[in-house]
């Protein structure tokens, strides 16, 4: 063979051989994280069952104090919780110490005060399991049990970005009126053998109470977050009118997602990854009620999107509003941590999951049947949108690494 044959073979030889190292390097990098994502799923599924126990393994400190070591930048709790049941246990049981008119907002809550000096938000029940909410997606009162299934939904997606929610029973004419404000106590009333109230809020009408059958109330109760991690609120990107006859700029413009990249904090950082997560959230549970999010403050965009008010969700099963899943498919980028949890959610495993973890809850059954069979095929419709995107734009660009150090203090 002659020399330049032999210099040519070589130089093939070389690229070759780079070419196969940077492609095993990749592969084994990427197979790494695939794994990491299984065990992380694997784990998940491990602890669906959260039983609602009053033990605590940290028995210096309260449940309350635990619930708040747990906050940091971009998770309201850890993906070990040991202590998870002990904490929702409490906020279920624990004694009422005082009651007042929820915060603004244009729907009924209350604010509850438990002992131990806890903040929890009471949204009482206004529907029945199996009611339909008809009109548009946003339409109708808030669920109480949407909020119970959505932070379950969000701990089986990995996302772990809502605060605590379970379900309670309060009794209004023990529990709550007597260490009720004068602001709550004056919207009490009686409906034939029913106590109601209708608190303050937008939409609050006393035509439109809330009533308890009896004097025993269903509701949920939300863990207030922290005070030391004060909220602030932005405008969401994808957010609605709800104005009659007037558009959104993204309803009618399929480059909207150009323009939100070129604005912060969307142009930087995880705030647009965020947003389509929350995308994909929204659209499961059938939420297109977000036109503003909250975020810590002073963040820069660093810290996560809180997924907080959910309860405009589970409204109409046979609705799939795909609209919510705009940021998704105008963007067309998801995280690949997401994508691949997602696909290990196919084949009934999410309604199977999301119903194992709200067996336990006080209020179980928390949602009808076809509520839980309209997820499984609402996560079809997600799946096939990234579909869509990776066969116009390709995996490399539309499946975005983005793996965040969680660090728990």
């Amino acid at each position: 063979m002659k020399l330049k044959q032999r210099v040519v073979l070589l130089a093939i030889l070389l690229v070759i051989f780079i070419f196969t190292k940077v492609f095993l390097i990749d592969n084994l990098d990427t197979s790494a994280a695939h794994r990491e994502d299984q065990r992380a799923f694997q784990r998940m599924l491990a602890g669906l069952r959260v039983a609602l126990e009053p033990r605590l393994e940290h028995t210096l400190q309260s449940p309350w104090e635990i619930a708040a070591q747990w906050v940091v930048p971009r998770e309201v709790y850890p993906e070990d919780t040991p202590e998870l049941g002990a904490v929702m246990h409490a906020m279920s049981t624990k004694k009422i110490i005082k009651a007042d008119v929820g915060y603004k907002g244009t729907q009924l809550k209350a604010l509850l005060i438990l002992e131990g000096g806890q903040k929890v938000v009471f949204k009482p029940k206004r529907y029945a399991r199996d009611y339909i909410v008809e009109g548009e997606p946003y339409a109708g009162y808030d669920r109480h049990n949407a909020e119970v299934a959505a932070f379950h939904l969000d701990r089986i997606l990995g996302f772990r970005r809502a605060p605590l929610v379970v379900g309670r029973f309060v009794n209004l004419r023990t529990e709550i009126k007597p260490v009720a404000t004068e602001q709550l106590l004056g919207t009490f009333m009686t409906v034939g053998n029913n106590t109601c109230f209708y608190g303050k809020c937008y939409y609050c009408r006393e035509t439109e109470p809330a009533c308890a059958d009896g004097d025993i109330m269903e509701g949920s109760v939300t863990l207030w977050l922290p005070d030391v991690w004060p909220l602030q609120k932005h405008r969401h990107p994808w957010g609605r009118t709800y104005r009659e006859g007037k558009l959104a700029r993204w309803e009618y413009d399929e480059s909207y997602c150009d323009a939100v990249k070129k604005t912060a904090p969307y142009d930087s950082g995880p705030r647009l990854l965020d947003i389509i997560d929350t995308a994909i959230f929204d659209y499961l549970i059938g939420n297109a009620d977000r036109h503003h999010y909250e975020s810590f403050q002073d963040d820069e965009g660093a810290s996560m999107l809180i997924l907080l008010d959910n309860a405009k969700s589970f409204g109409n099963p046979a609705l799939d509003e795909r609209s919510i899943l705009a940021p998704l498919y105008q963007c067309c980028i998801i995280r690949v941590s997401t994508w691949n949890r997602l696909n290990y959610l196919k084949n009934g495993v999410l309604k199977s999951a999301l119903k194992t973890a709200m067996s336990h809850d006080p209020i179980s059954p928390v949602l009808s049947t076809p509520h839980l069979d309209a997820l499984d095929q609402r996560l079809l419709s997600i799946l096939a949108t990234v579909k869509q995107c990776t066969d116009q734009f390709g995996p490399d660009v539309v499946l975005v690494e983005d793996r965040m150090t969680l660090s728990h203090l």
